[in-house]
Parts: structure tokens; C-alpha cells; sequence
């Protein structure tokens, strides 16, 4: 008998995503599976019942939700046997396109029911864990201003992003360390990820690999409004790296320190955070967490 654990984001997807007891045991037969159905109910819940469910030896645990969601629930599950199920109803579900998961909700839940499974790497930034991808500047202020429209749109990205633009002049001096080398700068941006998408099939690293053992790494210089507005284009195309100023590297592991202040404002997987700390440490955890995919 599996027990299976399905920890729901009842927001993602504007709340519109019908996963209930009836659809599941539609698809899991009451002789193989125990089905368990955690609905969240505030910002950092699925947290707590991942937790609970690792407690209660549940067999699979599933996020039901965007890359926020799969973050936390996955985050409980990184060097454990517990493989993570993911039913993609956010609205970038970068992660989940990685993995060729599907947005159908049918189809995901086949998925999970055939169990196939893969180990895939982690990141860890200090004590936390990302999934996709980390950053500091400019993508965290998209991220920092998008949560603060409370929608959730490929609209709202936009809104946040011409936003982020207006302030991208205020640039924070870095001291960035990784293979043996450091680079004193005040970076437009640096992105650090292990997966090769964004979400809504952007991305800045497309020659990232969630089984590769390595970090990539974005590093976009100060540059002009202009030259930004050319930056974003070319991404469309994943041509944004052929732009002087716009680098890329792998690693191991990455040491950031800020000179001037004791707080970072980052993303995480999507999700806007601050570090009370001068200096971050990442890295990378090879074949952490297991995945149905």
C-alpha cells in the first residue's frame, strides 16, 4: 500500500484547480494507494505539512502549486527516499517545464501514478534550498516588486519588470568568488542556476542541467537602459550572452559579500527574500532529491 501526501496551494492557479479527494481517487485505486489531502491555508504552510508528512512516512509527497510551493514542499524532501511528486498549477512552473511534467492536470497525475523517478541536483544558499534558480539585483526587485502587485500574471511580470527598470541605476558594489578567482563589481545582476528555465519558457542559463553537478552563472555588468532593453530581447531568443558585459560560467560553489551593507535582497526559486548576513555561500548538491519525472 503507497500512502501518498497531496499538499495543495489552494490560491495557485487563482484557486481554479479542481484537485480534490473525487479527481484523485479517480486515479489511484483504494487497494494500492492511501490518498491524504493537505490543503495550504497561509504563505509558508506547505513548510509544515511537508514536514508533518515525512513524519507520518508517506511514501510520495506531491506539490500541488508554482515553483514557491514545490520549493518548500521539496525542501523537506532534499537527502531523503521521499520522492517528490509535482502538480504544476502556478503560474511560471519553471521547475515542472524542466522536467517535462505537464500543466495538465490529468496528465501530471498519470505521471505520478507510473512513479518513474530521477535523483536531480540542489542548490543551497546558506541554510536555504533552491530548486531553479537564485539571484541577486535586478531579477530580485522583478521579483520584490511582482509579489507586491498580488497578481500573479505574465502582465504583472511585465508591470514588475518596467518597474525594476526605473530603479536599476542604484547598484550595490560586490565581491564575487568562484573558481579560484574574485571579481570586485556592482553587477546589474547575478543569476546562479541549476535548472535551464525561468518559467513561461524564458531563460537566462538554457545550457543549465538539474543532473550536471554544477552551477551556472549569469554575471550582467552595469550597463545601459538601452543595452538592458537589448538584453531582455535577445533573451527571447536565449541570445542575451553574445552582449559584451554579459557573462557565463559554471561552478562548484560561489561566495558573494556585499562591502557596504548586512542585507541581501534576493530571489529564491521565484520568492522574494532578505539575508540578514554581509556575505552568501553557494553551492551545489549533487543528486539531493529524488523526483517523479
Amino acid at each position: 500500500m503507497k500512502h501518498i501526501h497531496f499538499i495543495v496551494n489552494t490560491i495557485a492557479g487563482k484557486g481554479n484547480n479542481n484537485i480534490d479527494i473525487a479527481l484523485l481517487e479517480s486515479f489511484f485505486n483504494k487497494d494500492e494507494f492511501t490518498l491524504t489531502l493537505k490543503p495550504t491555508s497561509y504563505k509558508k504552510h506547505a513548510i509544515k505539512l511537508a514536514q508533518e508528512s515525512v513524519l507520518e512516512q508517506a511514501d510520495i509527497v506531491v506539490a500541488c502549486g508554482g515553483d514557491g510551493t514545490i520549493n518548500e514542499v521539496a525542501s523537506c524532501l532534499v537527502n531523503t527516499s521521499i520522492p517528490l511528486g509535482i502538480i504544476p498549477i502556478g503560474s511560471g512552473n519553471g521547475l515542472a517545464s524542466n522536467l517535462n511534467i505537464p500543466k495538465n492536470i490529468n496528465r501530471a497525475l498519470q505521471l505520478i501514478k507510473a512513479q518513474e523517478t530521477k535523483r536531480i541536483d540542489v542548490g543551497q544558499l546558506n541554510k536555504h534550498y533552491f530548486f531553479s534558480n537564485t539571484g541577486i539585483g535586478f531579477d530580485a526587485q522583478v521579483i520584490k516588486n511582482y509579489e507586491a502587485s498580488n497578481e500573479r500574471t505574465i502582465g504583472s511580470y511585465i508591470k514588475a519588470t518596467i518597474k525594476s527598470l526605473k530603479k536599476s541605476k542604484k547598484l550595490v558594489q560586490v565581491e564575487t568568488t568562484f573558481n579560484g578567482k574574485t571579481i570586485v563589481h556592482k553587477p546589474f545582476l547575478i543569476f546562479i542556476s541549476n535548472s535551464n528555465e525561468l518559467g513561461y519558457h524564458l531563460s537566462l542559463t538554457p545550457k543549465a542541467s538539474l543532473q550536471d553537478g554544477k552551477l551556472d552563472i549569469l554575471i550582467v555588468k552595469k550597463i545601459s537602459l538601452l543595452k538592458i532593453i537589448l538584453f531582455m530581447f535577445l533573451m527571447l531568443f536565449k541570445r542575451h550572452n553574445i552582449l559584451k558585459g554579459v557573462d557565463c560560467y559554471q561552478t562548484k560553489n560561489i561566495t558573494i559579500t556585499q562591502k557596504n551593507k548586512r542585507l541581501f535582497q534576493i530571489q529564491l526559486d521565484g520568492e522574494f527574500l532578505l539575508i540578514k548576513k554581509p556575505s552568501i555561500d553557494i553551492n551545489i548538491l549533487e543528486k539531493a532529491l529524488t523526483v517523479i519525472a
